[in-house]
């Protein structure tokens, strides 16, 4: 009797209608991703509260955000007595998060705000520069999800997730959703000339056929990258986090102008600014693209902007690649502030003062949950129609509708 009691109470943990069970709608209740209190002048239904901290200043007046939040800026589930119930709970679940070595420092930011652990993964290099993959646990008819961008050096660490994704595969995952937080030959989304490779595409046949069953990746920079694989995708945009960041500041809705990239390219890292549509005399610009990398175009685009009379410059961007010369550019002094997020790790001799570095931990977390819930992940970026209401809906539509 003792023993049908006892796997009586550990089916009830697994059962619909058990509160604690991932599928129970109590579980969806207490598990909350965004703090009760208001961190932002944004008010929408559904929107992302990404609850971002002051940034921190180093002695050299290096800014970031804490990898790991204090109690006071941690969200509330995390901080409450029913996190901690919940926790074990987690734990017990089929779900698993691993951490490839391109960024581990977001993976466990990750893991840290859906109150979970690190997979337990050996990863290492062989001196003829080969990498070996060894999970350390079991994953067998798991949901794991692999986190780990394409950044440079882009082919080595693409190597290491397909390596990632054919260890998972050949250990019985049930799930394998390959997280790329930045997603390495995006730009090679279409030919521009003639005998031209379109790598995106077949980066996309690659994570597929290593056996990936999905993946979820952030502002890919072009929409037709999603069609290229045959798998699922779920687009992550970091609009959320710098809207919350940028919410904070003190500007004037009449102030604001928001500048949207559409330059000409004539060639690879390669533009021009060939004019600016619009009156920025006196007004606060805010330059929107989903990636920065050697800061030709939007440096052009700044200094345009300063000769037509704009008093300040601000550069807002998911992607921070930043290949030379990119710093010496975004730090010459024509923006008031460069705000980027961390898909791509910063090394510590690329900051400069202007720089602001955001967190998309909590929103890649909260999207994780969602697909291992069956949840939609859309509903977390439907804000626009309350956006548009205050002058940040001007910012919001141009991150959704930049062009390349």
């Amino acid at each position: 009797m003792k023993l049908i009691a006892t796997l009586k109470e550990m089916t009830s943990l697994l059962h619909p209608a058990s509160p604690f069970s991932l599928a129970s709608r109590e579980s969806l209740r207490t598990r909350t991703f965004l703090p009760n209190r208001s961190c932002s002048r944004i008010a929408a239904p559904n929107g992302v509260r990404c609850n971002v901290g002051d940034p921190l200043k180093y002695a050299n007046g290096k800014p970031s955000t804490p990898l790991l939040k204090t109690e006071e800026m941690a969200p509330d589930f995390l901080a409450t007595e029913t996190h901690l119930v919940n926790a074990t709970t987690k734990n017990d679940t089929r779900l698993r998060i691993f951490s490839g070595t391109a960024n581990p420092a977001l993976s466990q930011e990750i893991a840290c705000n859906m109150g979970l652990e690190l997979g337990k993964i050996k990863i290492k290099r062989f001196a003829d520069g080969e990498i070996y993959v060894q999970l350390q646990e079991s994953v067998r008819g798991c949901d794991v999800y692999l986190v780990q961008p394409t950044c440079p050096p882009a082919n080595e660490n693409l190597m290491e997730l397909l390596i990632m994704i054919d260890a998972c595969r050949r250990a019985s995952a049930k799930n394998i959703t390959a997280v790329i937080p930045y997603f390495g030959y995006a730009r090679a989304d279409r030919k521009t000339q003639g005998r031209e490779s379109i790598a995106a595409k077949l980066v996309a046949n690659l994570i597929t056929e290593a056996g990936a069953n999905r993946v979820l990746a952030c502002d890919l920079h072009s929409g037709q990258s999603m069609g290229y694989f045959d798998i699922p995708v779920d687009h992550v945009y970091g609009q959320p986090v710098i809207l919350d960041y940028l919410a904070s500041k003190t500007i004037c809705s009449d102030d604001l102008v928001v500048v949207s990239l559409m330059s000409g390219r004539h060639g690879h890292n390669v533009a021009e600014v060939m004019n600016l549509i619009g009156d920025v005399k006196g007004k606060v610009a805010v330059m929107v693209d989903d990636m920065i990398d050697t800061a030709g175009t939007i440096t052009k685009g700044a200094a345009l902007l300063h000769q037509e009379g704009a008093r300040e410059v601000y550069a807002c961007s998911t992607h921070a690649v930043f290949s030379p010369p990119a710093i010496e550019r975004l730090s010459s002094g024509l923006f008031q502030e460069v705000i980027i997020t961390n898909t791509i790790p910063m090394s510590e001799q690329n900051y400069f003062p202007q720089l602001t570095v955001l967190s998309v931990a909590n929103l890649l977390g909260e999207t994780i949950w969602r697909v291992h819930d069956d949840c939609s992940v859309s509903s977390i970026f439907n804000v626009e129609a309350e956006l548009k209401q205050n002058f940040f809906g001007r910012l919001s539509q141009a991150m959704f509708d930049r062009e390349d």
